[in-house]
């Protein structure tokens, strides 16, 4: 049973991630009225008849997402039979599952009935915090065989500031980056760093909400470099923090360069799907160090 919930952990964490680049994929291609207002079904068919390019883009995030519902039901399931003592276990089991079935709320009503753009730039969100759940469960039952020692973590006040703070932060930064999407303010600001060659300060309600985002994914930039260099000089006899901050300094230089190409190709498609996918790691990434950080204050 161990092989076979470790099996089912990693195939639902990557389930879930799919989840979130077919998210991030049906909005920067404007699929989301693939299917029409109808739901589940698609223009009211189980195979909709013509398959247009959104209609395939649209189903196939449906039926990867209703996958994944199952999945992570059957993990969460398992995880509380199997694993339920880990301290930890029920917890992410229940956000896992609520957090999924929230986002596929979300995205029903969306269809059915039309949402603004500020509540869609949620969905994002909420998916990001289920598949973090999913990827801290697979961690924990990969802990079976070696389970970490809590008490061997020295993690001084300074660090708990910045995982807390940071991974606060990095969900706001997540929304910006959502809203952009959704209102298409993606190419609202060609040039970087400023908005324009003509106008450096944004004037315009996209080009606000462009910029914002990058002042945004700015300031994280710097905060996570200054995490990234205080892991380095302090704790440098913890590899979990020590390795954990230069995997996360890699993936915020990823997402921030692969933000700009995004801008300079003029919205490549794999480019900003790529932009999507760096900021979910980086979020599993910072999620890991909050379970540590809370194991450590109960040892």
């Amino acid at each position: 049973m161990q092989r076979f919930l470790k099996f089912l952990s990693v195939i639902t964490s990557f389930v879930m991630l799919f989840v979130l680049m077919g998210g991030a994929l049906v909005t920067k291609t404007g699929s989301s009225m693939g299917c029409g207002r109808s739901w589940p079904l698609c223009h009211g068919q189980i195979i909709p008849d013509p398959l247009t390019l959104e209609t395939i883009i649209e189903l196939s995030h449906r039926l990867v997402s209703g996958t994944a519902g199952f999945l992570v039901l059957a993990l969460s399931i398992l995880s509380w039979k199997y694993i339920g003592h880990k301290r930890e276990t029920k917890l992410l089991a229940v956000l896992s599952v609520f957090f999924l079935i929230l986002q596929a709320l979300i995205g029903a009503a969306a269809v059915v009935w039309g949402q603004s753009d500020a509540v869609l730039a949620l969905h994002f969100g909420i998916s990001l915090i289920s598949f973090a759940s999913v990827l801290l469960l697979t961690l924990l039952i990969f802990e079976i065989d070696r389970k970490f020692d809590a008490s061997s973590l020295k993690i001084g006040k300074t660090m708990r500031f910045h995982v807390f703070g940071i991974i606060i932060y990095s969900y706001i930064v997540v929304y910006t980056g959502a809203y952009v999407r959704h209102t298409s303010s993606s190419l609202a600001c060609p040039s970087v760093p400023f908005c324009s060659n003509r106008n450096f300060l944004p004037t315009t309600f996209h080009e606000f909400v462009q910029m914002g985002h990058r002042l945004a994914a700015f300031l994280i930039f710097i905060w996570i470099c200054a995490a990234t260099y205080h892991a380095i000089k302090n704790y440098k006899d913890q590899r979990v923090m020590y390795w954990g901050w230069i995997i996360a300094f890699i993936l915020i230089v990823l997402q921030a360069l692969s933000g700009m190409l995004v801008v300079f190709s003029k919205l490549n498609l794999m480019l900003a799907l790529s932009h999507a996918l760096f900021i979910s790691l980086l979020f599993g990434v910072l999620s890991y160090f909050v379970m540590l950080i809370t194991r450590q204050q109960k040892a």
